[in-house]
């Protein structure tokens, strides 16, 4: 089986064109799966939507699906998930809170944004000095602790980092990176950013049962108009999303974090 691994595309409909684009050059897969986050950004949340809607993938609920469809629109509510709720229908955010947290795909493969029981806290990182790293082994093994011990290969998104990890005596981890947004800046304490380093669309293609060798990752990065993503989120007032967008990269300074390493965060357990 063939599975191609889209996450994170939030709102940005060129870049998912791109990348459906690619992986039909390919030579397609069996099944795409969507890991969530599908609309938030100063973008095209409705047209990524529909595009979305008529491609009808298995999809699960990201935490800023969950925040568009479901969040009251006020000065609280982020700009992001604000621009895309004001733009889509109520059927549309209907759709999206309806999302399932977690996905079987095929026996033993399971899919969810963040985690298997939340949506928002992180499996694979650990906030240290600003910046998202690798969290250590036996974190994200208790992260993991609600799966299925038959489970033997977990697809999730969210922090847009790709990440590819073969836990010892459990499942792999695989993490294909943003289709839509290469960089973002959290500023929910401890503060942190997510840094792609380049403004490429980003999606992985599996291979399980290969006959005759192991299963297959591939972490694909594919060029596309960010500069036409970027002229979007500047139209929108957003100029951090533009620069991110074309580069990959946060402009923030980096003097506001602590030189010492910042322990992980007690919410991201």
């Amino acid at each position: 089986m063939r599975i191609a691994v889209v996450a994170d595309i939030h709102g940005n409909v060129l870049a998912l064109e791109a990348v459906l684009d690619d992986l039909n050059q390919r030579g397609g897969a069996d099944i795409i799966v969507n890991l969530g986050d599908c609309v938030s950004g100063p973008l095209w949340p409705r047209e990524t939507m529909e595009r979305l809607q008529a491609l009808n993938l298995p999809t699960v609920r990201g935490n800023h699906d969950r925040r568009v469809a479901q969040d009251v629109a006020d000065k609280a509510m982020w700009p992001s998930d604000r621009y895309a709720q004001e733009r889509l229908t109520a059927p549309q955010r209907e759709a999206l809170l309806a999302l399932p947290l977690t996905l079987e795909i095929v026996p033993g493969v399971v899919a969810f944004h963040a985690r298997p029981d939340h949506d928002e806290k992180y499996l694979a990182d650990a906030i240290v000095d600003g910046q998202l790293l690798r969290a250590p082994l036996a974190a994200i093994r208790r992260r993991l602790k609600s799966l299925d011990p038959a489970c033997r290969l977990v697809l999730c998104g969210h922090s847009h980092r790709n990440e590819l990890i073969r836990i010892p005596d459990g499942p792999v981890i695989f993490n294909p990176g943003s289709v839509g947004c290469p960089a973002y800046e959290d500023d929910t304490a401890p503060a942190h950013v997510s840094e792609q380093g380049s403004p490429h669309a980003r999606y992985g293609i599996v291979e399980l049962n290969v006959p005759g060798r192991a299963d297959r990752f591939e972490a694909v990065a594919v060029d596309y108009d960010h500069e036409a993503a970027a002229k979007q989120a500047e139209q929108a007032g957003r100029p951090e999303w533009a620069n991110a967008l074309r580069t990959g990269f946060m402009r923030i300074e980096r003097s506001s974090y602590p030189d010492r390493a910042e322990p992980m965060h007690e919410a991201q357990g």
